[in-house]
C-alpha cells in the first residue's frame, strides 16, 4: 500500500460488492447505492466510478477499501483517473470439488485424477575406474580448460567458432500475458492501470484454450447413463454448444436413442422434419465424392445461436423402427465425413445394439448424473458394465468424465439448511466417483436447464463457467 503522506485516509471510503448482485460505496458513513449492473464486473466498474467522482469533488487522491466475493484490499484513486498502490488479497481457496458460487471469478468445480508417478530407478554404484572426460558442451557455451575431470594434461583451448544463422532468431517466442479483464483487476485495467489477471481468470483462459483446439481426425463423445432424468440431453447440448462456439469446428449432436429421444425437444427445429432414418436412407448419396458438403443441411437442424447441428431421432409416433448396429455404423460414417466433432446422446439400455455400437465409435465417455441417489447408482452401474467388458470399453470407463449437477426444481424456495444438504449430497456423489474416473466436474443448479429449449446464453455466468470447465475436461481426453 502507498505511504505517500498527502493521500489522506479521510474521508473513510469503502466499496462493497455483495454476492447477491448489489453494491454500495460508503463515504464517511454515508451509503451511496451503486447503479445496478448486468454482471458482477459491471458493479465493480460502477463502484469505482463513484469513488472517482469523490476524488474529483475533493480535487485530490482518496483511499478506498474494496471488498467483494473474491477478496478484499485497498487502492488509491486520483482525480485524473489514475489508480495506484493496489493491495488485494483473495479469499482462502475452497476445495476444488466445491461448486462455484460467484458468477465470474470463482474457480470451477473440477476434480482431476492424476496417476501416481513411477519411482525413479535405482542407479548402480559407480565403478572406481579412471573417470572419462565430460562430453563437450555445445559450441555456443564457452567451457574453460579446467572443466575436464581426468588427470590428463589440459589441452589447448579450441578456437571459438561462429554460430550458424540457422540456430538463432530475432523473433520473440514467449507469449505476452494479456492484462486482466475480470474482477477489480479488470476494472483497474480499464481505468488505465494495467493489472495481471487473477489465478481464476488464468484458469478460465486455459480452459478456453483447451476447448478451442483442433484435433487431427474426427472425435466422438458418448454421453451415457442407464437412468432417465440424469441430465444426458442437457449435457449433450452444453458440450456441443461450447465446443462449437470456441473451436469453430463443425459439431453435430446426434440423438442415438433406440426409437424416440428428447434431444429434438430441447433444441431448435429446422425447416424440415428429417431424422437419422432419413440420413441413413440417403447415405449412398451423402458419401458420394461428388456430393457437396452443404447437402448435410437437409438432414440436420442448425442451432443458430450456439453454432452446432442436431441430428434427431425418429419422432414418428406411429413408427416402431429401432436403430440397429449396422445403421449406427452408416450414420457415423456419414457424420464423420461432414463434422469434426460428434456428440452422441443415448438411450437407457446398455444392452441395446445401437448403444453398444456407439461405444465402439467413442473416443471420450461422459457420464452425467444429477445429485440424486438412484441417478448416481445408475451411473456407477453403467461404468461397471463397461469396465467388465474389458478392452476399449474398460479404457473408456477408466478415462470417463463424470458431470454431477445440483438438481432440484424447488431449489429457489428451499431453506438455507436444505440448500446446504443438497450441496453436501452433490459433494458426496462427486467424491464417490473421483477415485475411479479421470475427472469429475460439478455444475450448479440453473433453472434455464430444467425445461424448454436449452440456450447457452440463457445460463447464469457461474453455470457457463462450470460447463466450460466440463468441456475442457472432456477435450483433455482427445
Amino acid at each position: 500500500m502507498s505511504t505517500t503522506p498527502e493521500v489522506l485516509a479521510f474521508p473513510n471510503i469503502k466499496a462493497i460488492i455483495s454476492a447477491n448482485g448489489t453494491a454500495e460505496v460508503i463515504v464517511a458513513g454515508n451509503s451511496r447505492v451503486v447503479p445496478e449492473g448486468t454482471s458482477l464486473q459491471e458493479l465493480r466498474d460502477n463502484a469505482l466510478a463513484l469513488v472517482l467522482t469523490e476524488a474529483k469533488t475533493l480535487q485530490r487522491a482518496v483511499r478506498v477499501s474494496i471488498e467483494d466475493p473474491e477478496g478484499q484490499g485497498e487502492l488509491i484513486v486520483h482525480p485524473d483517473s489514475r489508480v495506484e498502490s493496489v493491495s488485494y488479497d483473495t479469499k482462502p481457496t475452497r476445495r476444488r470439488a466445491e461448486a462455484p458460487t460467484t458468477p465470474e471469478t470463482a474457480a470451477p468445480a473440477v476434480i482431476r485424477t492424476v496417476p501416481t508417478a513411477a519411482p525413479a530407478p535405482v542407479r548402480a554404484p559407480e565403478q572406481p575406474t579412471v573417470r572419462k572426460p565430460v562430453s563437450p558442451r555445445p559450441a555456443a557455451v564457452q567451457v574453460p580448460a579446467a572443466a575436464t575431470v581426468d588427470a590428463a594434461p589440459a589441452a589447448a583451448e579450441a578456437p571459438a567458432t561462429r554460430r550458424s544463422l540457422k540456430d538463432t532468431s530475432f523473433l520473440v517466442s514467449a507469449p505476452v500475458l494479456e492484462p486482466a479483464t475480470q474482477g477489480w483487476r479488470g476494472s483497474l485495467t480499464r481505468l488505465g492501470f494495467r493489472m495481471d489477471p487473477s489465478p481464476e481468470e488464468l484458469a478460465e483462459r486455459e480452459d478456453i484454450r483447451t476447448v478451442s483446439q483442433h484435433w487431427p481426425g474426427p472425435r466422438t463423445i458418448a454421453v451415457v447413463n442407464r437412468k432417465g432424468g440424469a441430465n444426458k440431453t442437457p449435457t449433450v447440448v452444453m458440450l456441443s454448444a461450447i465446443l462449437a462456439r470456441y473451436s469453430g469446428a463443425a459439431t453435430v449432436a446426434w440423438d442415438n436413442n433406440e426409437s424416440q429421444g428428447t434431444l429434438g425437444w430441447r433444441t431448435e427445429k429446422g425447416a424440415h422434419d428429417r431424422s437419422v432414418l432419413d440420413l441413413i436412407d440417403s447415405s449412398t448419396e451423402l458419401l458420394s465424392p461428388s456430393t457437396n458438403a452443404a447437402e448435410i443441411a437437409k438432414f440436420v437442424h442448425h442451432q443458430t445461436a450456439d453454432k452446432f447441428d442436431v441430428l434427431r431421432s425418429d419422432e414418428n409416433e406411429e413408427g416402431d423402427h429401432e436403430v440397429t448396429a449396422e445403421e449406427v455404423d452408416i450414420a457415423h460414417q456419414v457424420l464423420t465425413r461432414y463434422y469434426r466433432l460428434v456428440v452422441m446422446d443415448s438411450g437407457n439400455t446398455a444392452r441395446a445394439a445401437n448403444w453398444r455400437r456407439m461405444i465402439d465409435h467413442t473416443n471420450q465417455l461422459v457420464v452425467p448424473v444429477t445429485a440424486i441417489e438412484d441417478r448416481a447408482e445408475a451411473a456407477r452401474l453403467t461404468l461397471q458394465t463397461l469396465e467388465s467388458r474389458g478392452g476399449h470399453d474398460a479404457e473408456l470407463a477408466r478415462n470417463a468424465v463424470v458431470i454431477v449437477s445440483e438438481s432440484t426444481d424447488a431449489k429457489r424456495s428451499m431453506s438455507g439448511d436444505a440448500l446446504k444438504r443438497a450441496k453436501a449430497e452433490a459433494q458426496r456423489i462427486a467424491d464417490g466417483f473421483e477415485p475411479f474416473v479421470r475427472a469429475v466436474v460439478r455444475i450448479p443448479y440453473d433453472p434455464a436447464l430444467v425445461n424448454g429449449p436449452i440456450r447457452y446464453e440463457a445460463l447464469q455466468p457461474a453455470t457457463q463457467r462450470a460447463w466450460l470447465a466440463a468441456a475442457a475436461a472432456v477435450a483433455n481426453g482427445f
